[in-house]
């Protein structure tokens, strides 16, 4: 029986190196945003910075995973088979919810998704048990599960995202009241200032949640107490104020802060105590000397001193998500490894030894440690998912408008409707002098100005490095604060909440952008609900399914768990490769009409080239009675739609960047986007009618209707691949011939419809074919309509 065991510690092993892996890629929000989204260093530098961030909180963890032992149920309560059962469960639900995040592109938090899934197990083997004892009932079930740790978390989890979100976004709006956006034109000893109380923080965050978990915080500081036993307990609650009546109840009230000795009678002051008990004087004593140090650097120097925060910033939050989040991925096989060795040495049976070994304290190997910190280093730097979910969290809070990835809801249009009328209630009782101070500090027109003509908007920061700094100082210093008073968050959350909120008030939700911004917002705290609840249905689920017939149920669910993980990787890979290998159509850039001509002509080439392919796929589908190709050409209309309408988006920055002399081009220019809206118009309209009629289970077309529409299939596929030839070679003297090929073209469509008009009277019995036959013709002729239009309005600029 002990075999199954071995295997089981074997496979938890390896979905440890899976589960840090796709959990590094979801976290790597937290510390990473920031500095991306700023660009005030290079992303290499960035990576080596998170890096040796991510080493350093990996190998000075202490490893103590409190959580993944008894942190939410009882263990004592527990039999080692039932333990054994609990931790695979977690592991195979881990792995497969934080890939799907990472899939989707969505931050979602390991802290959450690792405590529901142990929470949604234990219940599971818990009822189990309940069921299968007649002397026990439901309510019983407070006894192997820690309720009251299992309320904090989930209490902390929903402060933290409200708290999270207000400070940041009051934070951001003082420095920037005090600071403007021409940040870099104040005095030196206002930057100075601002990185004094910056790197306070961050220092201060370093020691207090990076130190928190490793063995040096219980290194002694100071004896405050060496007088014996016997008066041990007197002197403490003289002390302490306070009135304990044992020596047990001091040592378990002051355990974290004093290192307490009993028998030698000795009362000692630990780094996390000094730490913890000394705020007001290391924070003063910070400021000056950390300002003092900003002001010498930026001045004698020349380092720029929002960058140097930001860099720091960045290697805290790494440092601590490796000391302190390690847990979310390793704790549960250390603990099975834990569990293991206590069991193999019992002489017992596993469904009759107790797991109350998992109650006392263990440490994780060094060696272990720095090989899941080497883990993830390296899925930092090649992990394509990690980039993808840092983006969303970047576009979110871009400074202006930007591709939205997210659709408006009623729910955000109440909200910024909410919003905008509460602003105006504000404002018309605020001074008048103040409302023009603070429009003066967030006027930003002369930095675009500045910044729009040197480079590509797209390539521009999503927001400068004020916010960035206010982004990880603020979620440095309430990391710090939670962690000191023993209060449970998600840094996911924080970080995430922290950024919406500065970029609130930093007016990067305007009018423009912000429906779309707050319907992404409310997405992913929607998408971390469905993590709690799913990781804990998810799990229970397995753990039930383990507990029928260990043995098979494991090879099935493993077997299940690595081909829905090849499956999505290599889908998300080749869905990567497509895009990438796909020509998107490019916002123009140039400020000249014939750059914009040129830039023109490969969109033209892009778009015919996808829009012939649609439309031949479409027929064919139609021909085929096959659904899942018309699904396919739906969903490419739909991306080339949304292309066309970014282009669209982008006219007003398109006329701003002209030229003086080549303003003529603007005209050139909406006309060219006019007409491939229209063509995707007709394209969309071909390719829904079409999957409409073929979902719906109608009769299939008839064979003279398939015929007919090959036919002229082949046609347009000649006609748009001729256009794409002579906007590939730029012979644009040749358009005259294509044009010319309209009237036959439509020559060709009118037969048809006239022989379907024939075969209506007499033969056709359908009216949904043939609704369906005259829709796809009328919409090909305006197809054509359109992309001739398109190529005289070419031609005739050309010329």
């Amino acid at each position: 029986m002990s075999d199954i065991y071995i295997l089981m510690i074997v496979a938890l092993a390896v979905l440890a190196i899976a589960d840090l892996i796709v959990g590094v890629s979801n976290d790597a929000v937290n510390f990473l945003n920031s500095a991306i989204g700023s660009k005030a260093i290079s992303f290499r530098t960035i990576m080596i910075v998170a890096s040796i961030g991510i080493a350093a909180g990996a190998i000075f963890s202490s490893g103590l995973m409190e959580v993944a032992r008894k942190g939410i149920f009882v263990p004592g309560e527990f039999y080692f088979d039932e333990i054994m059962i609990i931790f695979m469960a977690v592991m195979i639900t881990d792995i497969l919810l934080l890939d799907f995040f990472n899939t989707l592109g969505m931050p979602t938090s390991t802290t959450v998704s690792i405590v529901f899934e142990l929470l949604g197990a234990a219940v599971c083997v818990a009822l189990i048990k309940i069921g299968a004892d007649s002397a026990l009932s439901i309510a019983d079930l407070g006894s192997y599960i820690n309720t009251k740790k299992a309320g904090e978390i989930i209490i902390g989890i929903l402060l933290s995202v409200v708290v999270a979100f207000s400070v940041g976004a009051i934070v951001q709006y003082v420095s920037r009241l005090l600071l403007s956006f021409n940040f870099e034109k104040k005095a030196k000893w206002v930057g100075a200032l601002f990185g004094g109380v910056a790197l306070t923080a961050i220092l201060y965050f370093i020691f207090i949640k990076g130190i928190k978990g490793t063995n040096y915080a219980k290194s002694i500081i100071d004896v405050v107490y060496n007088g014996g036993a016997e008066g041990l307990l007197d002197w403490a609650n003289i002390y302490f104020d306070s009135s304990y009546e044992t020596v047990k109840d001091l040592v378990s009230a002051k355990k974290d802060i004093f290192k307490i000795d009993a028998d030698k009678g000795t009362i000692a002051l630990t780094l996390r105590g000094f730490l913890e008990t000394n705020v007001p004087l290391i924070v003063s004593l910070g400021f000056v000397l950390l300002s003092l140090l900003s002001y010498l650097v930026t001045t004698f120097f020349k380092v720029n001193i929002y960058k140097l925060i930001i860099i720091v910033g960045t290697f805290a939050l790494a440092l601590a998500f490796a000391g302190n989040d390690l847990v979310n991925f390793i704790g549960v096989p250390i603990a099975a490894l834990k569990a293991y060795e206590a069991w193999s040495v019992s002489g017992q049976l596993p469904s009759e030894f107790s797991m109350t070994a998992l109650g006392g304290k263990a440490e994780t190997p060094t060696l272990l440690l720095l090989a899941a910190g080497l883990i993830m280093v390296l899925t930092l730097w090649f992990s394509s998912k990690a980039r993808n979910v840092v983006k969303t969290s970047i576009d979110l809070s871009r400074q202006g408008d930007g591709n939205e990835k997210f659709r408006p809801n009623f729910l955000s249009r109440g909200i910024v409707r909410s919003t905008v009328f509460l602003s105006e209630v504000v404002n018309s009782v605020l001074p008048t002098s103040f409302k023009n101070i603070a429009e003066k500090q967030f006027d930003q027109e002369l930095v675009d100005k500045t910044n729009v003509t040197l480079t590509k908007r797209e390539d521009l920061p999503a927001f400068d490095m004020v916010r960035a700094a206010v982004n990880l100082m603020v979620a440095g210093v309430l990391i710090s604060i939670a962690t000191s008073m023993k209060l449970p968050l998600s840094t996911t959350y924080v970080t995430f909440m922290v950024a919406m909120g500065t970029s609130l008030a930093d007016r990067a939700w305007g009018t423009e952008s912000a429906v779309y911004r707050v319907a992404g917002v409310l997405n992913v705290i929607g998408g971390w609900f469905f993590t709690a609840l799913s990781a804990f249905l998810a799990a229970a689920v397995i753990a039930f399914l383990l507990s029928l017939h260990l043995p098979s149920m494991l090879g099935v669910l493993l077997s299940l768990a690595c081909f829905l993980l090849v499956r999505n990787t290599i889908k998300y890979r080749k869905k990567a490769k497509a895009e990438r290998a796909e020509d998107r159509l490019k916002k123009s850039e140039s400020s000249s009409i014939q750059g914009v001509i040129e830039e023109s002509a490969d969109n033209i080439k892009s778009f015919v080239s996808r829009g012939n392919k649609i439309y031949g796929n479409t027929i064919n589908g139609l021909a085929k009675y096959d659904l899942a190709e018309l699904k396919k050409s739906r969903k490419g209309i739909a991306k080339l739609e949304t292309e066309v309408e970014e282009l669209r988006d982008s006219i007003f920055y398109f006329i701003k960047n002209l030229d003086d002399a080549s303003v003529g081009a603007s005209h050139f220019y909406i006309s060219i986007l006019g007409y491939l809206e229209d063509i995707t118009q007709s394209l969309e309209y071909v390719a829904k009618v079409s999957h409409k009629h073929v979902n719906n289970n109608h009769k299939k077309l008839r064979f003279n209707q398939i015929k007919d529409l090959k036919e002229i299939e082949e046609h347009l596929g000649d006609f748009f691949g001729n256009i794409k030839d002579v906007f590939d070679s730029r012979e644009f003297n040749t358009l005259s011939g294509i044009i010319d090929e309209k009237q036959e073209l439509f020559a060709i469509v009118n037969d048809k419809i006239n022989k379907q008009v024939s075969r209506t009277r007499t033969e056709e019995s359908s009216p949904k074919n043939t609704t369906l036959y005259f829709g796809l013709l009328m919409e090909t002729k305006d197809l054509i309509t359109a992309t001739m239009n398109l190529l005289t309005t070419y031609r005739d600029h050309q010329d």
